[in-house]
């Protein structure tokens, strides 16, 4: 199991290494949020302090993919990288190229080596076959009869008990 706090404490010297200004003000304890299944990391800026938060599914992960997640969302401490802009992409590219962390603005369980949660529903189009997985109840998966797929086919959902 990862150590993040020891994982976040060395990737903010590592990017303070290459010059990267980080805020002065990032809290040295990492939140785990349980409920997280379609990120792995958030920025949480409150004033001029900032907060970081993983995904409970990278503590079971390789170091590699913690630090790749926490050097992601530590840039977005820096000024003007709340965004993925040009300068929060020369950082990255600057911590890629330094340490190898494959810093992207978007990543997959498959890139970092983690098990995808299990969907609880599955969206499939009557026609073609595509399949969509979604995590949480929502108007797709309540009314699929009011959507229809970018073939033109009809939508129907199927639940994770039922699969």
């Amino acid at each position: 199991m990862n150590q993040p706090d020891a994982l976040l404490a060395l990737v903010i010297r590592q990017a303070r290494s290459l010059g990267i200004p980080l805020a002065a003000k990032i809290d040295p304890h990492v939140q785990i949020n349980t409920r997280a299944l379609r990120r792995f990391g958030r920025c949480l800026r409150e004033g001029n302090y900032y907060r970081i938060e993983l995904s409970a599914r990278l503590l079971s992960g390789s170091e590699a993919a913690c630090c790749t997640v926490l050097a992601h969302e530590l840039l977005h401490t820096c000024y003007g990288c709340m965004n993925h802009g040009t300068r929060w992409k020369r950082y990255a590219a600057r911590m890629q190229a330094a340490f190898g962390y494959p810093i992207s603005c978007t990543t997959t369980d498959l890139a970092l080596g983690t098990e995808a949660p299990a969907a609880k529903y599955i969206v499939r189009c009557t026609v073609c076959g595509k399949s969509i997985p979604r995590y949480r109840s929502s108007p797709l998966t309540r009314h699929p009869e009011r959507y229809r797929c970018a073939c033109g086919g009809t939508l129907s959902v199927t639940k994770e008990g039922s699969l």
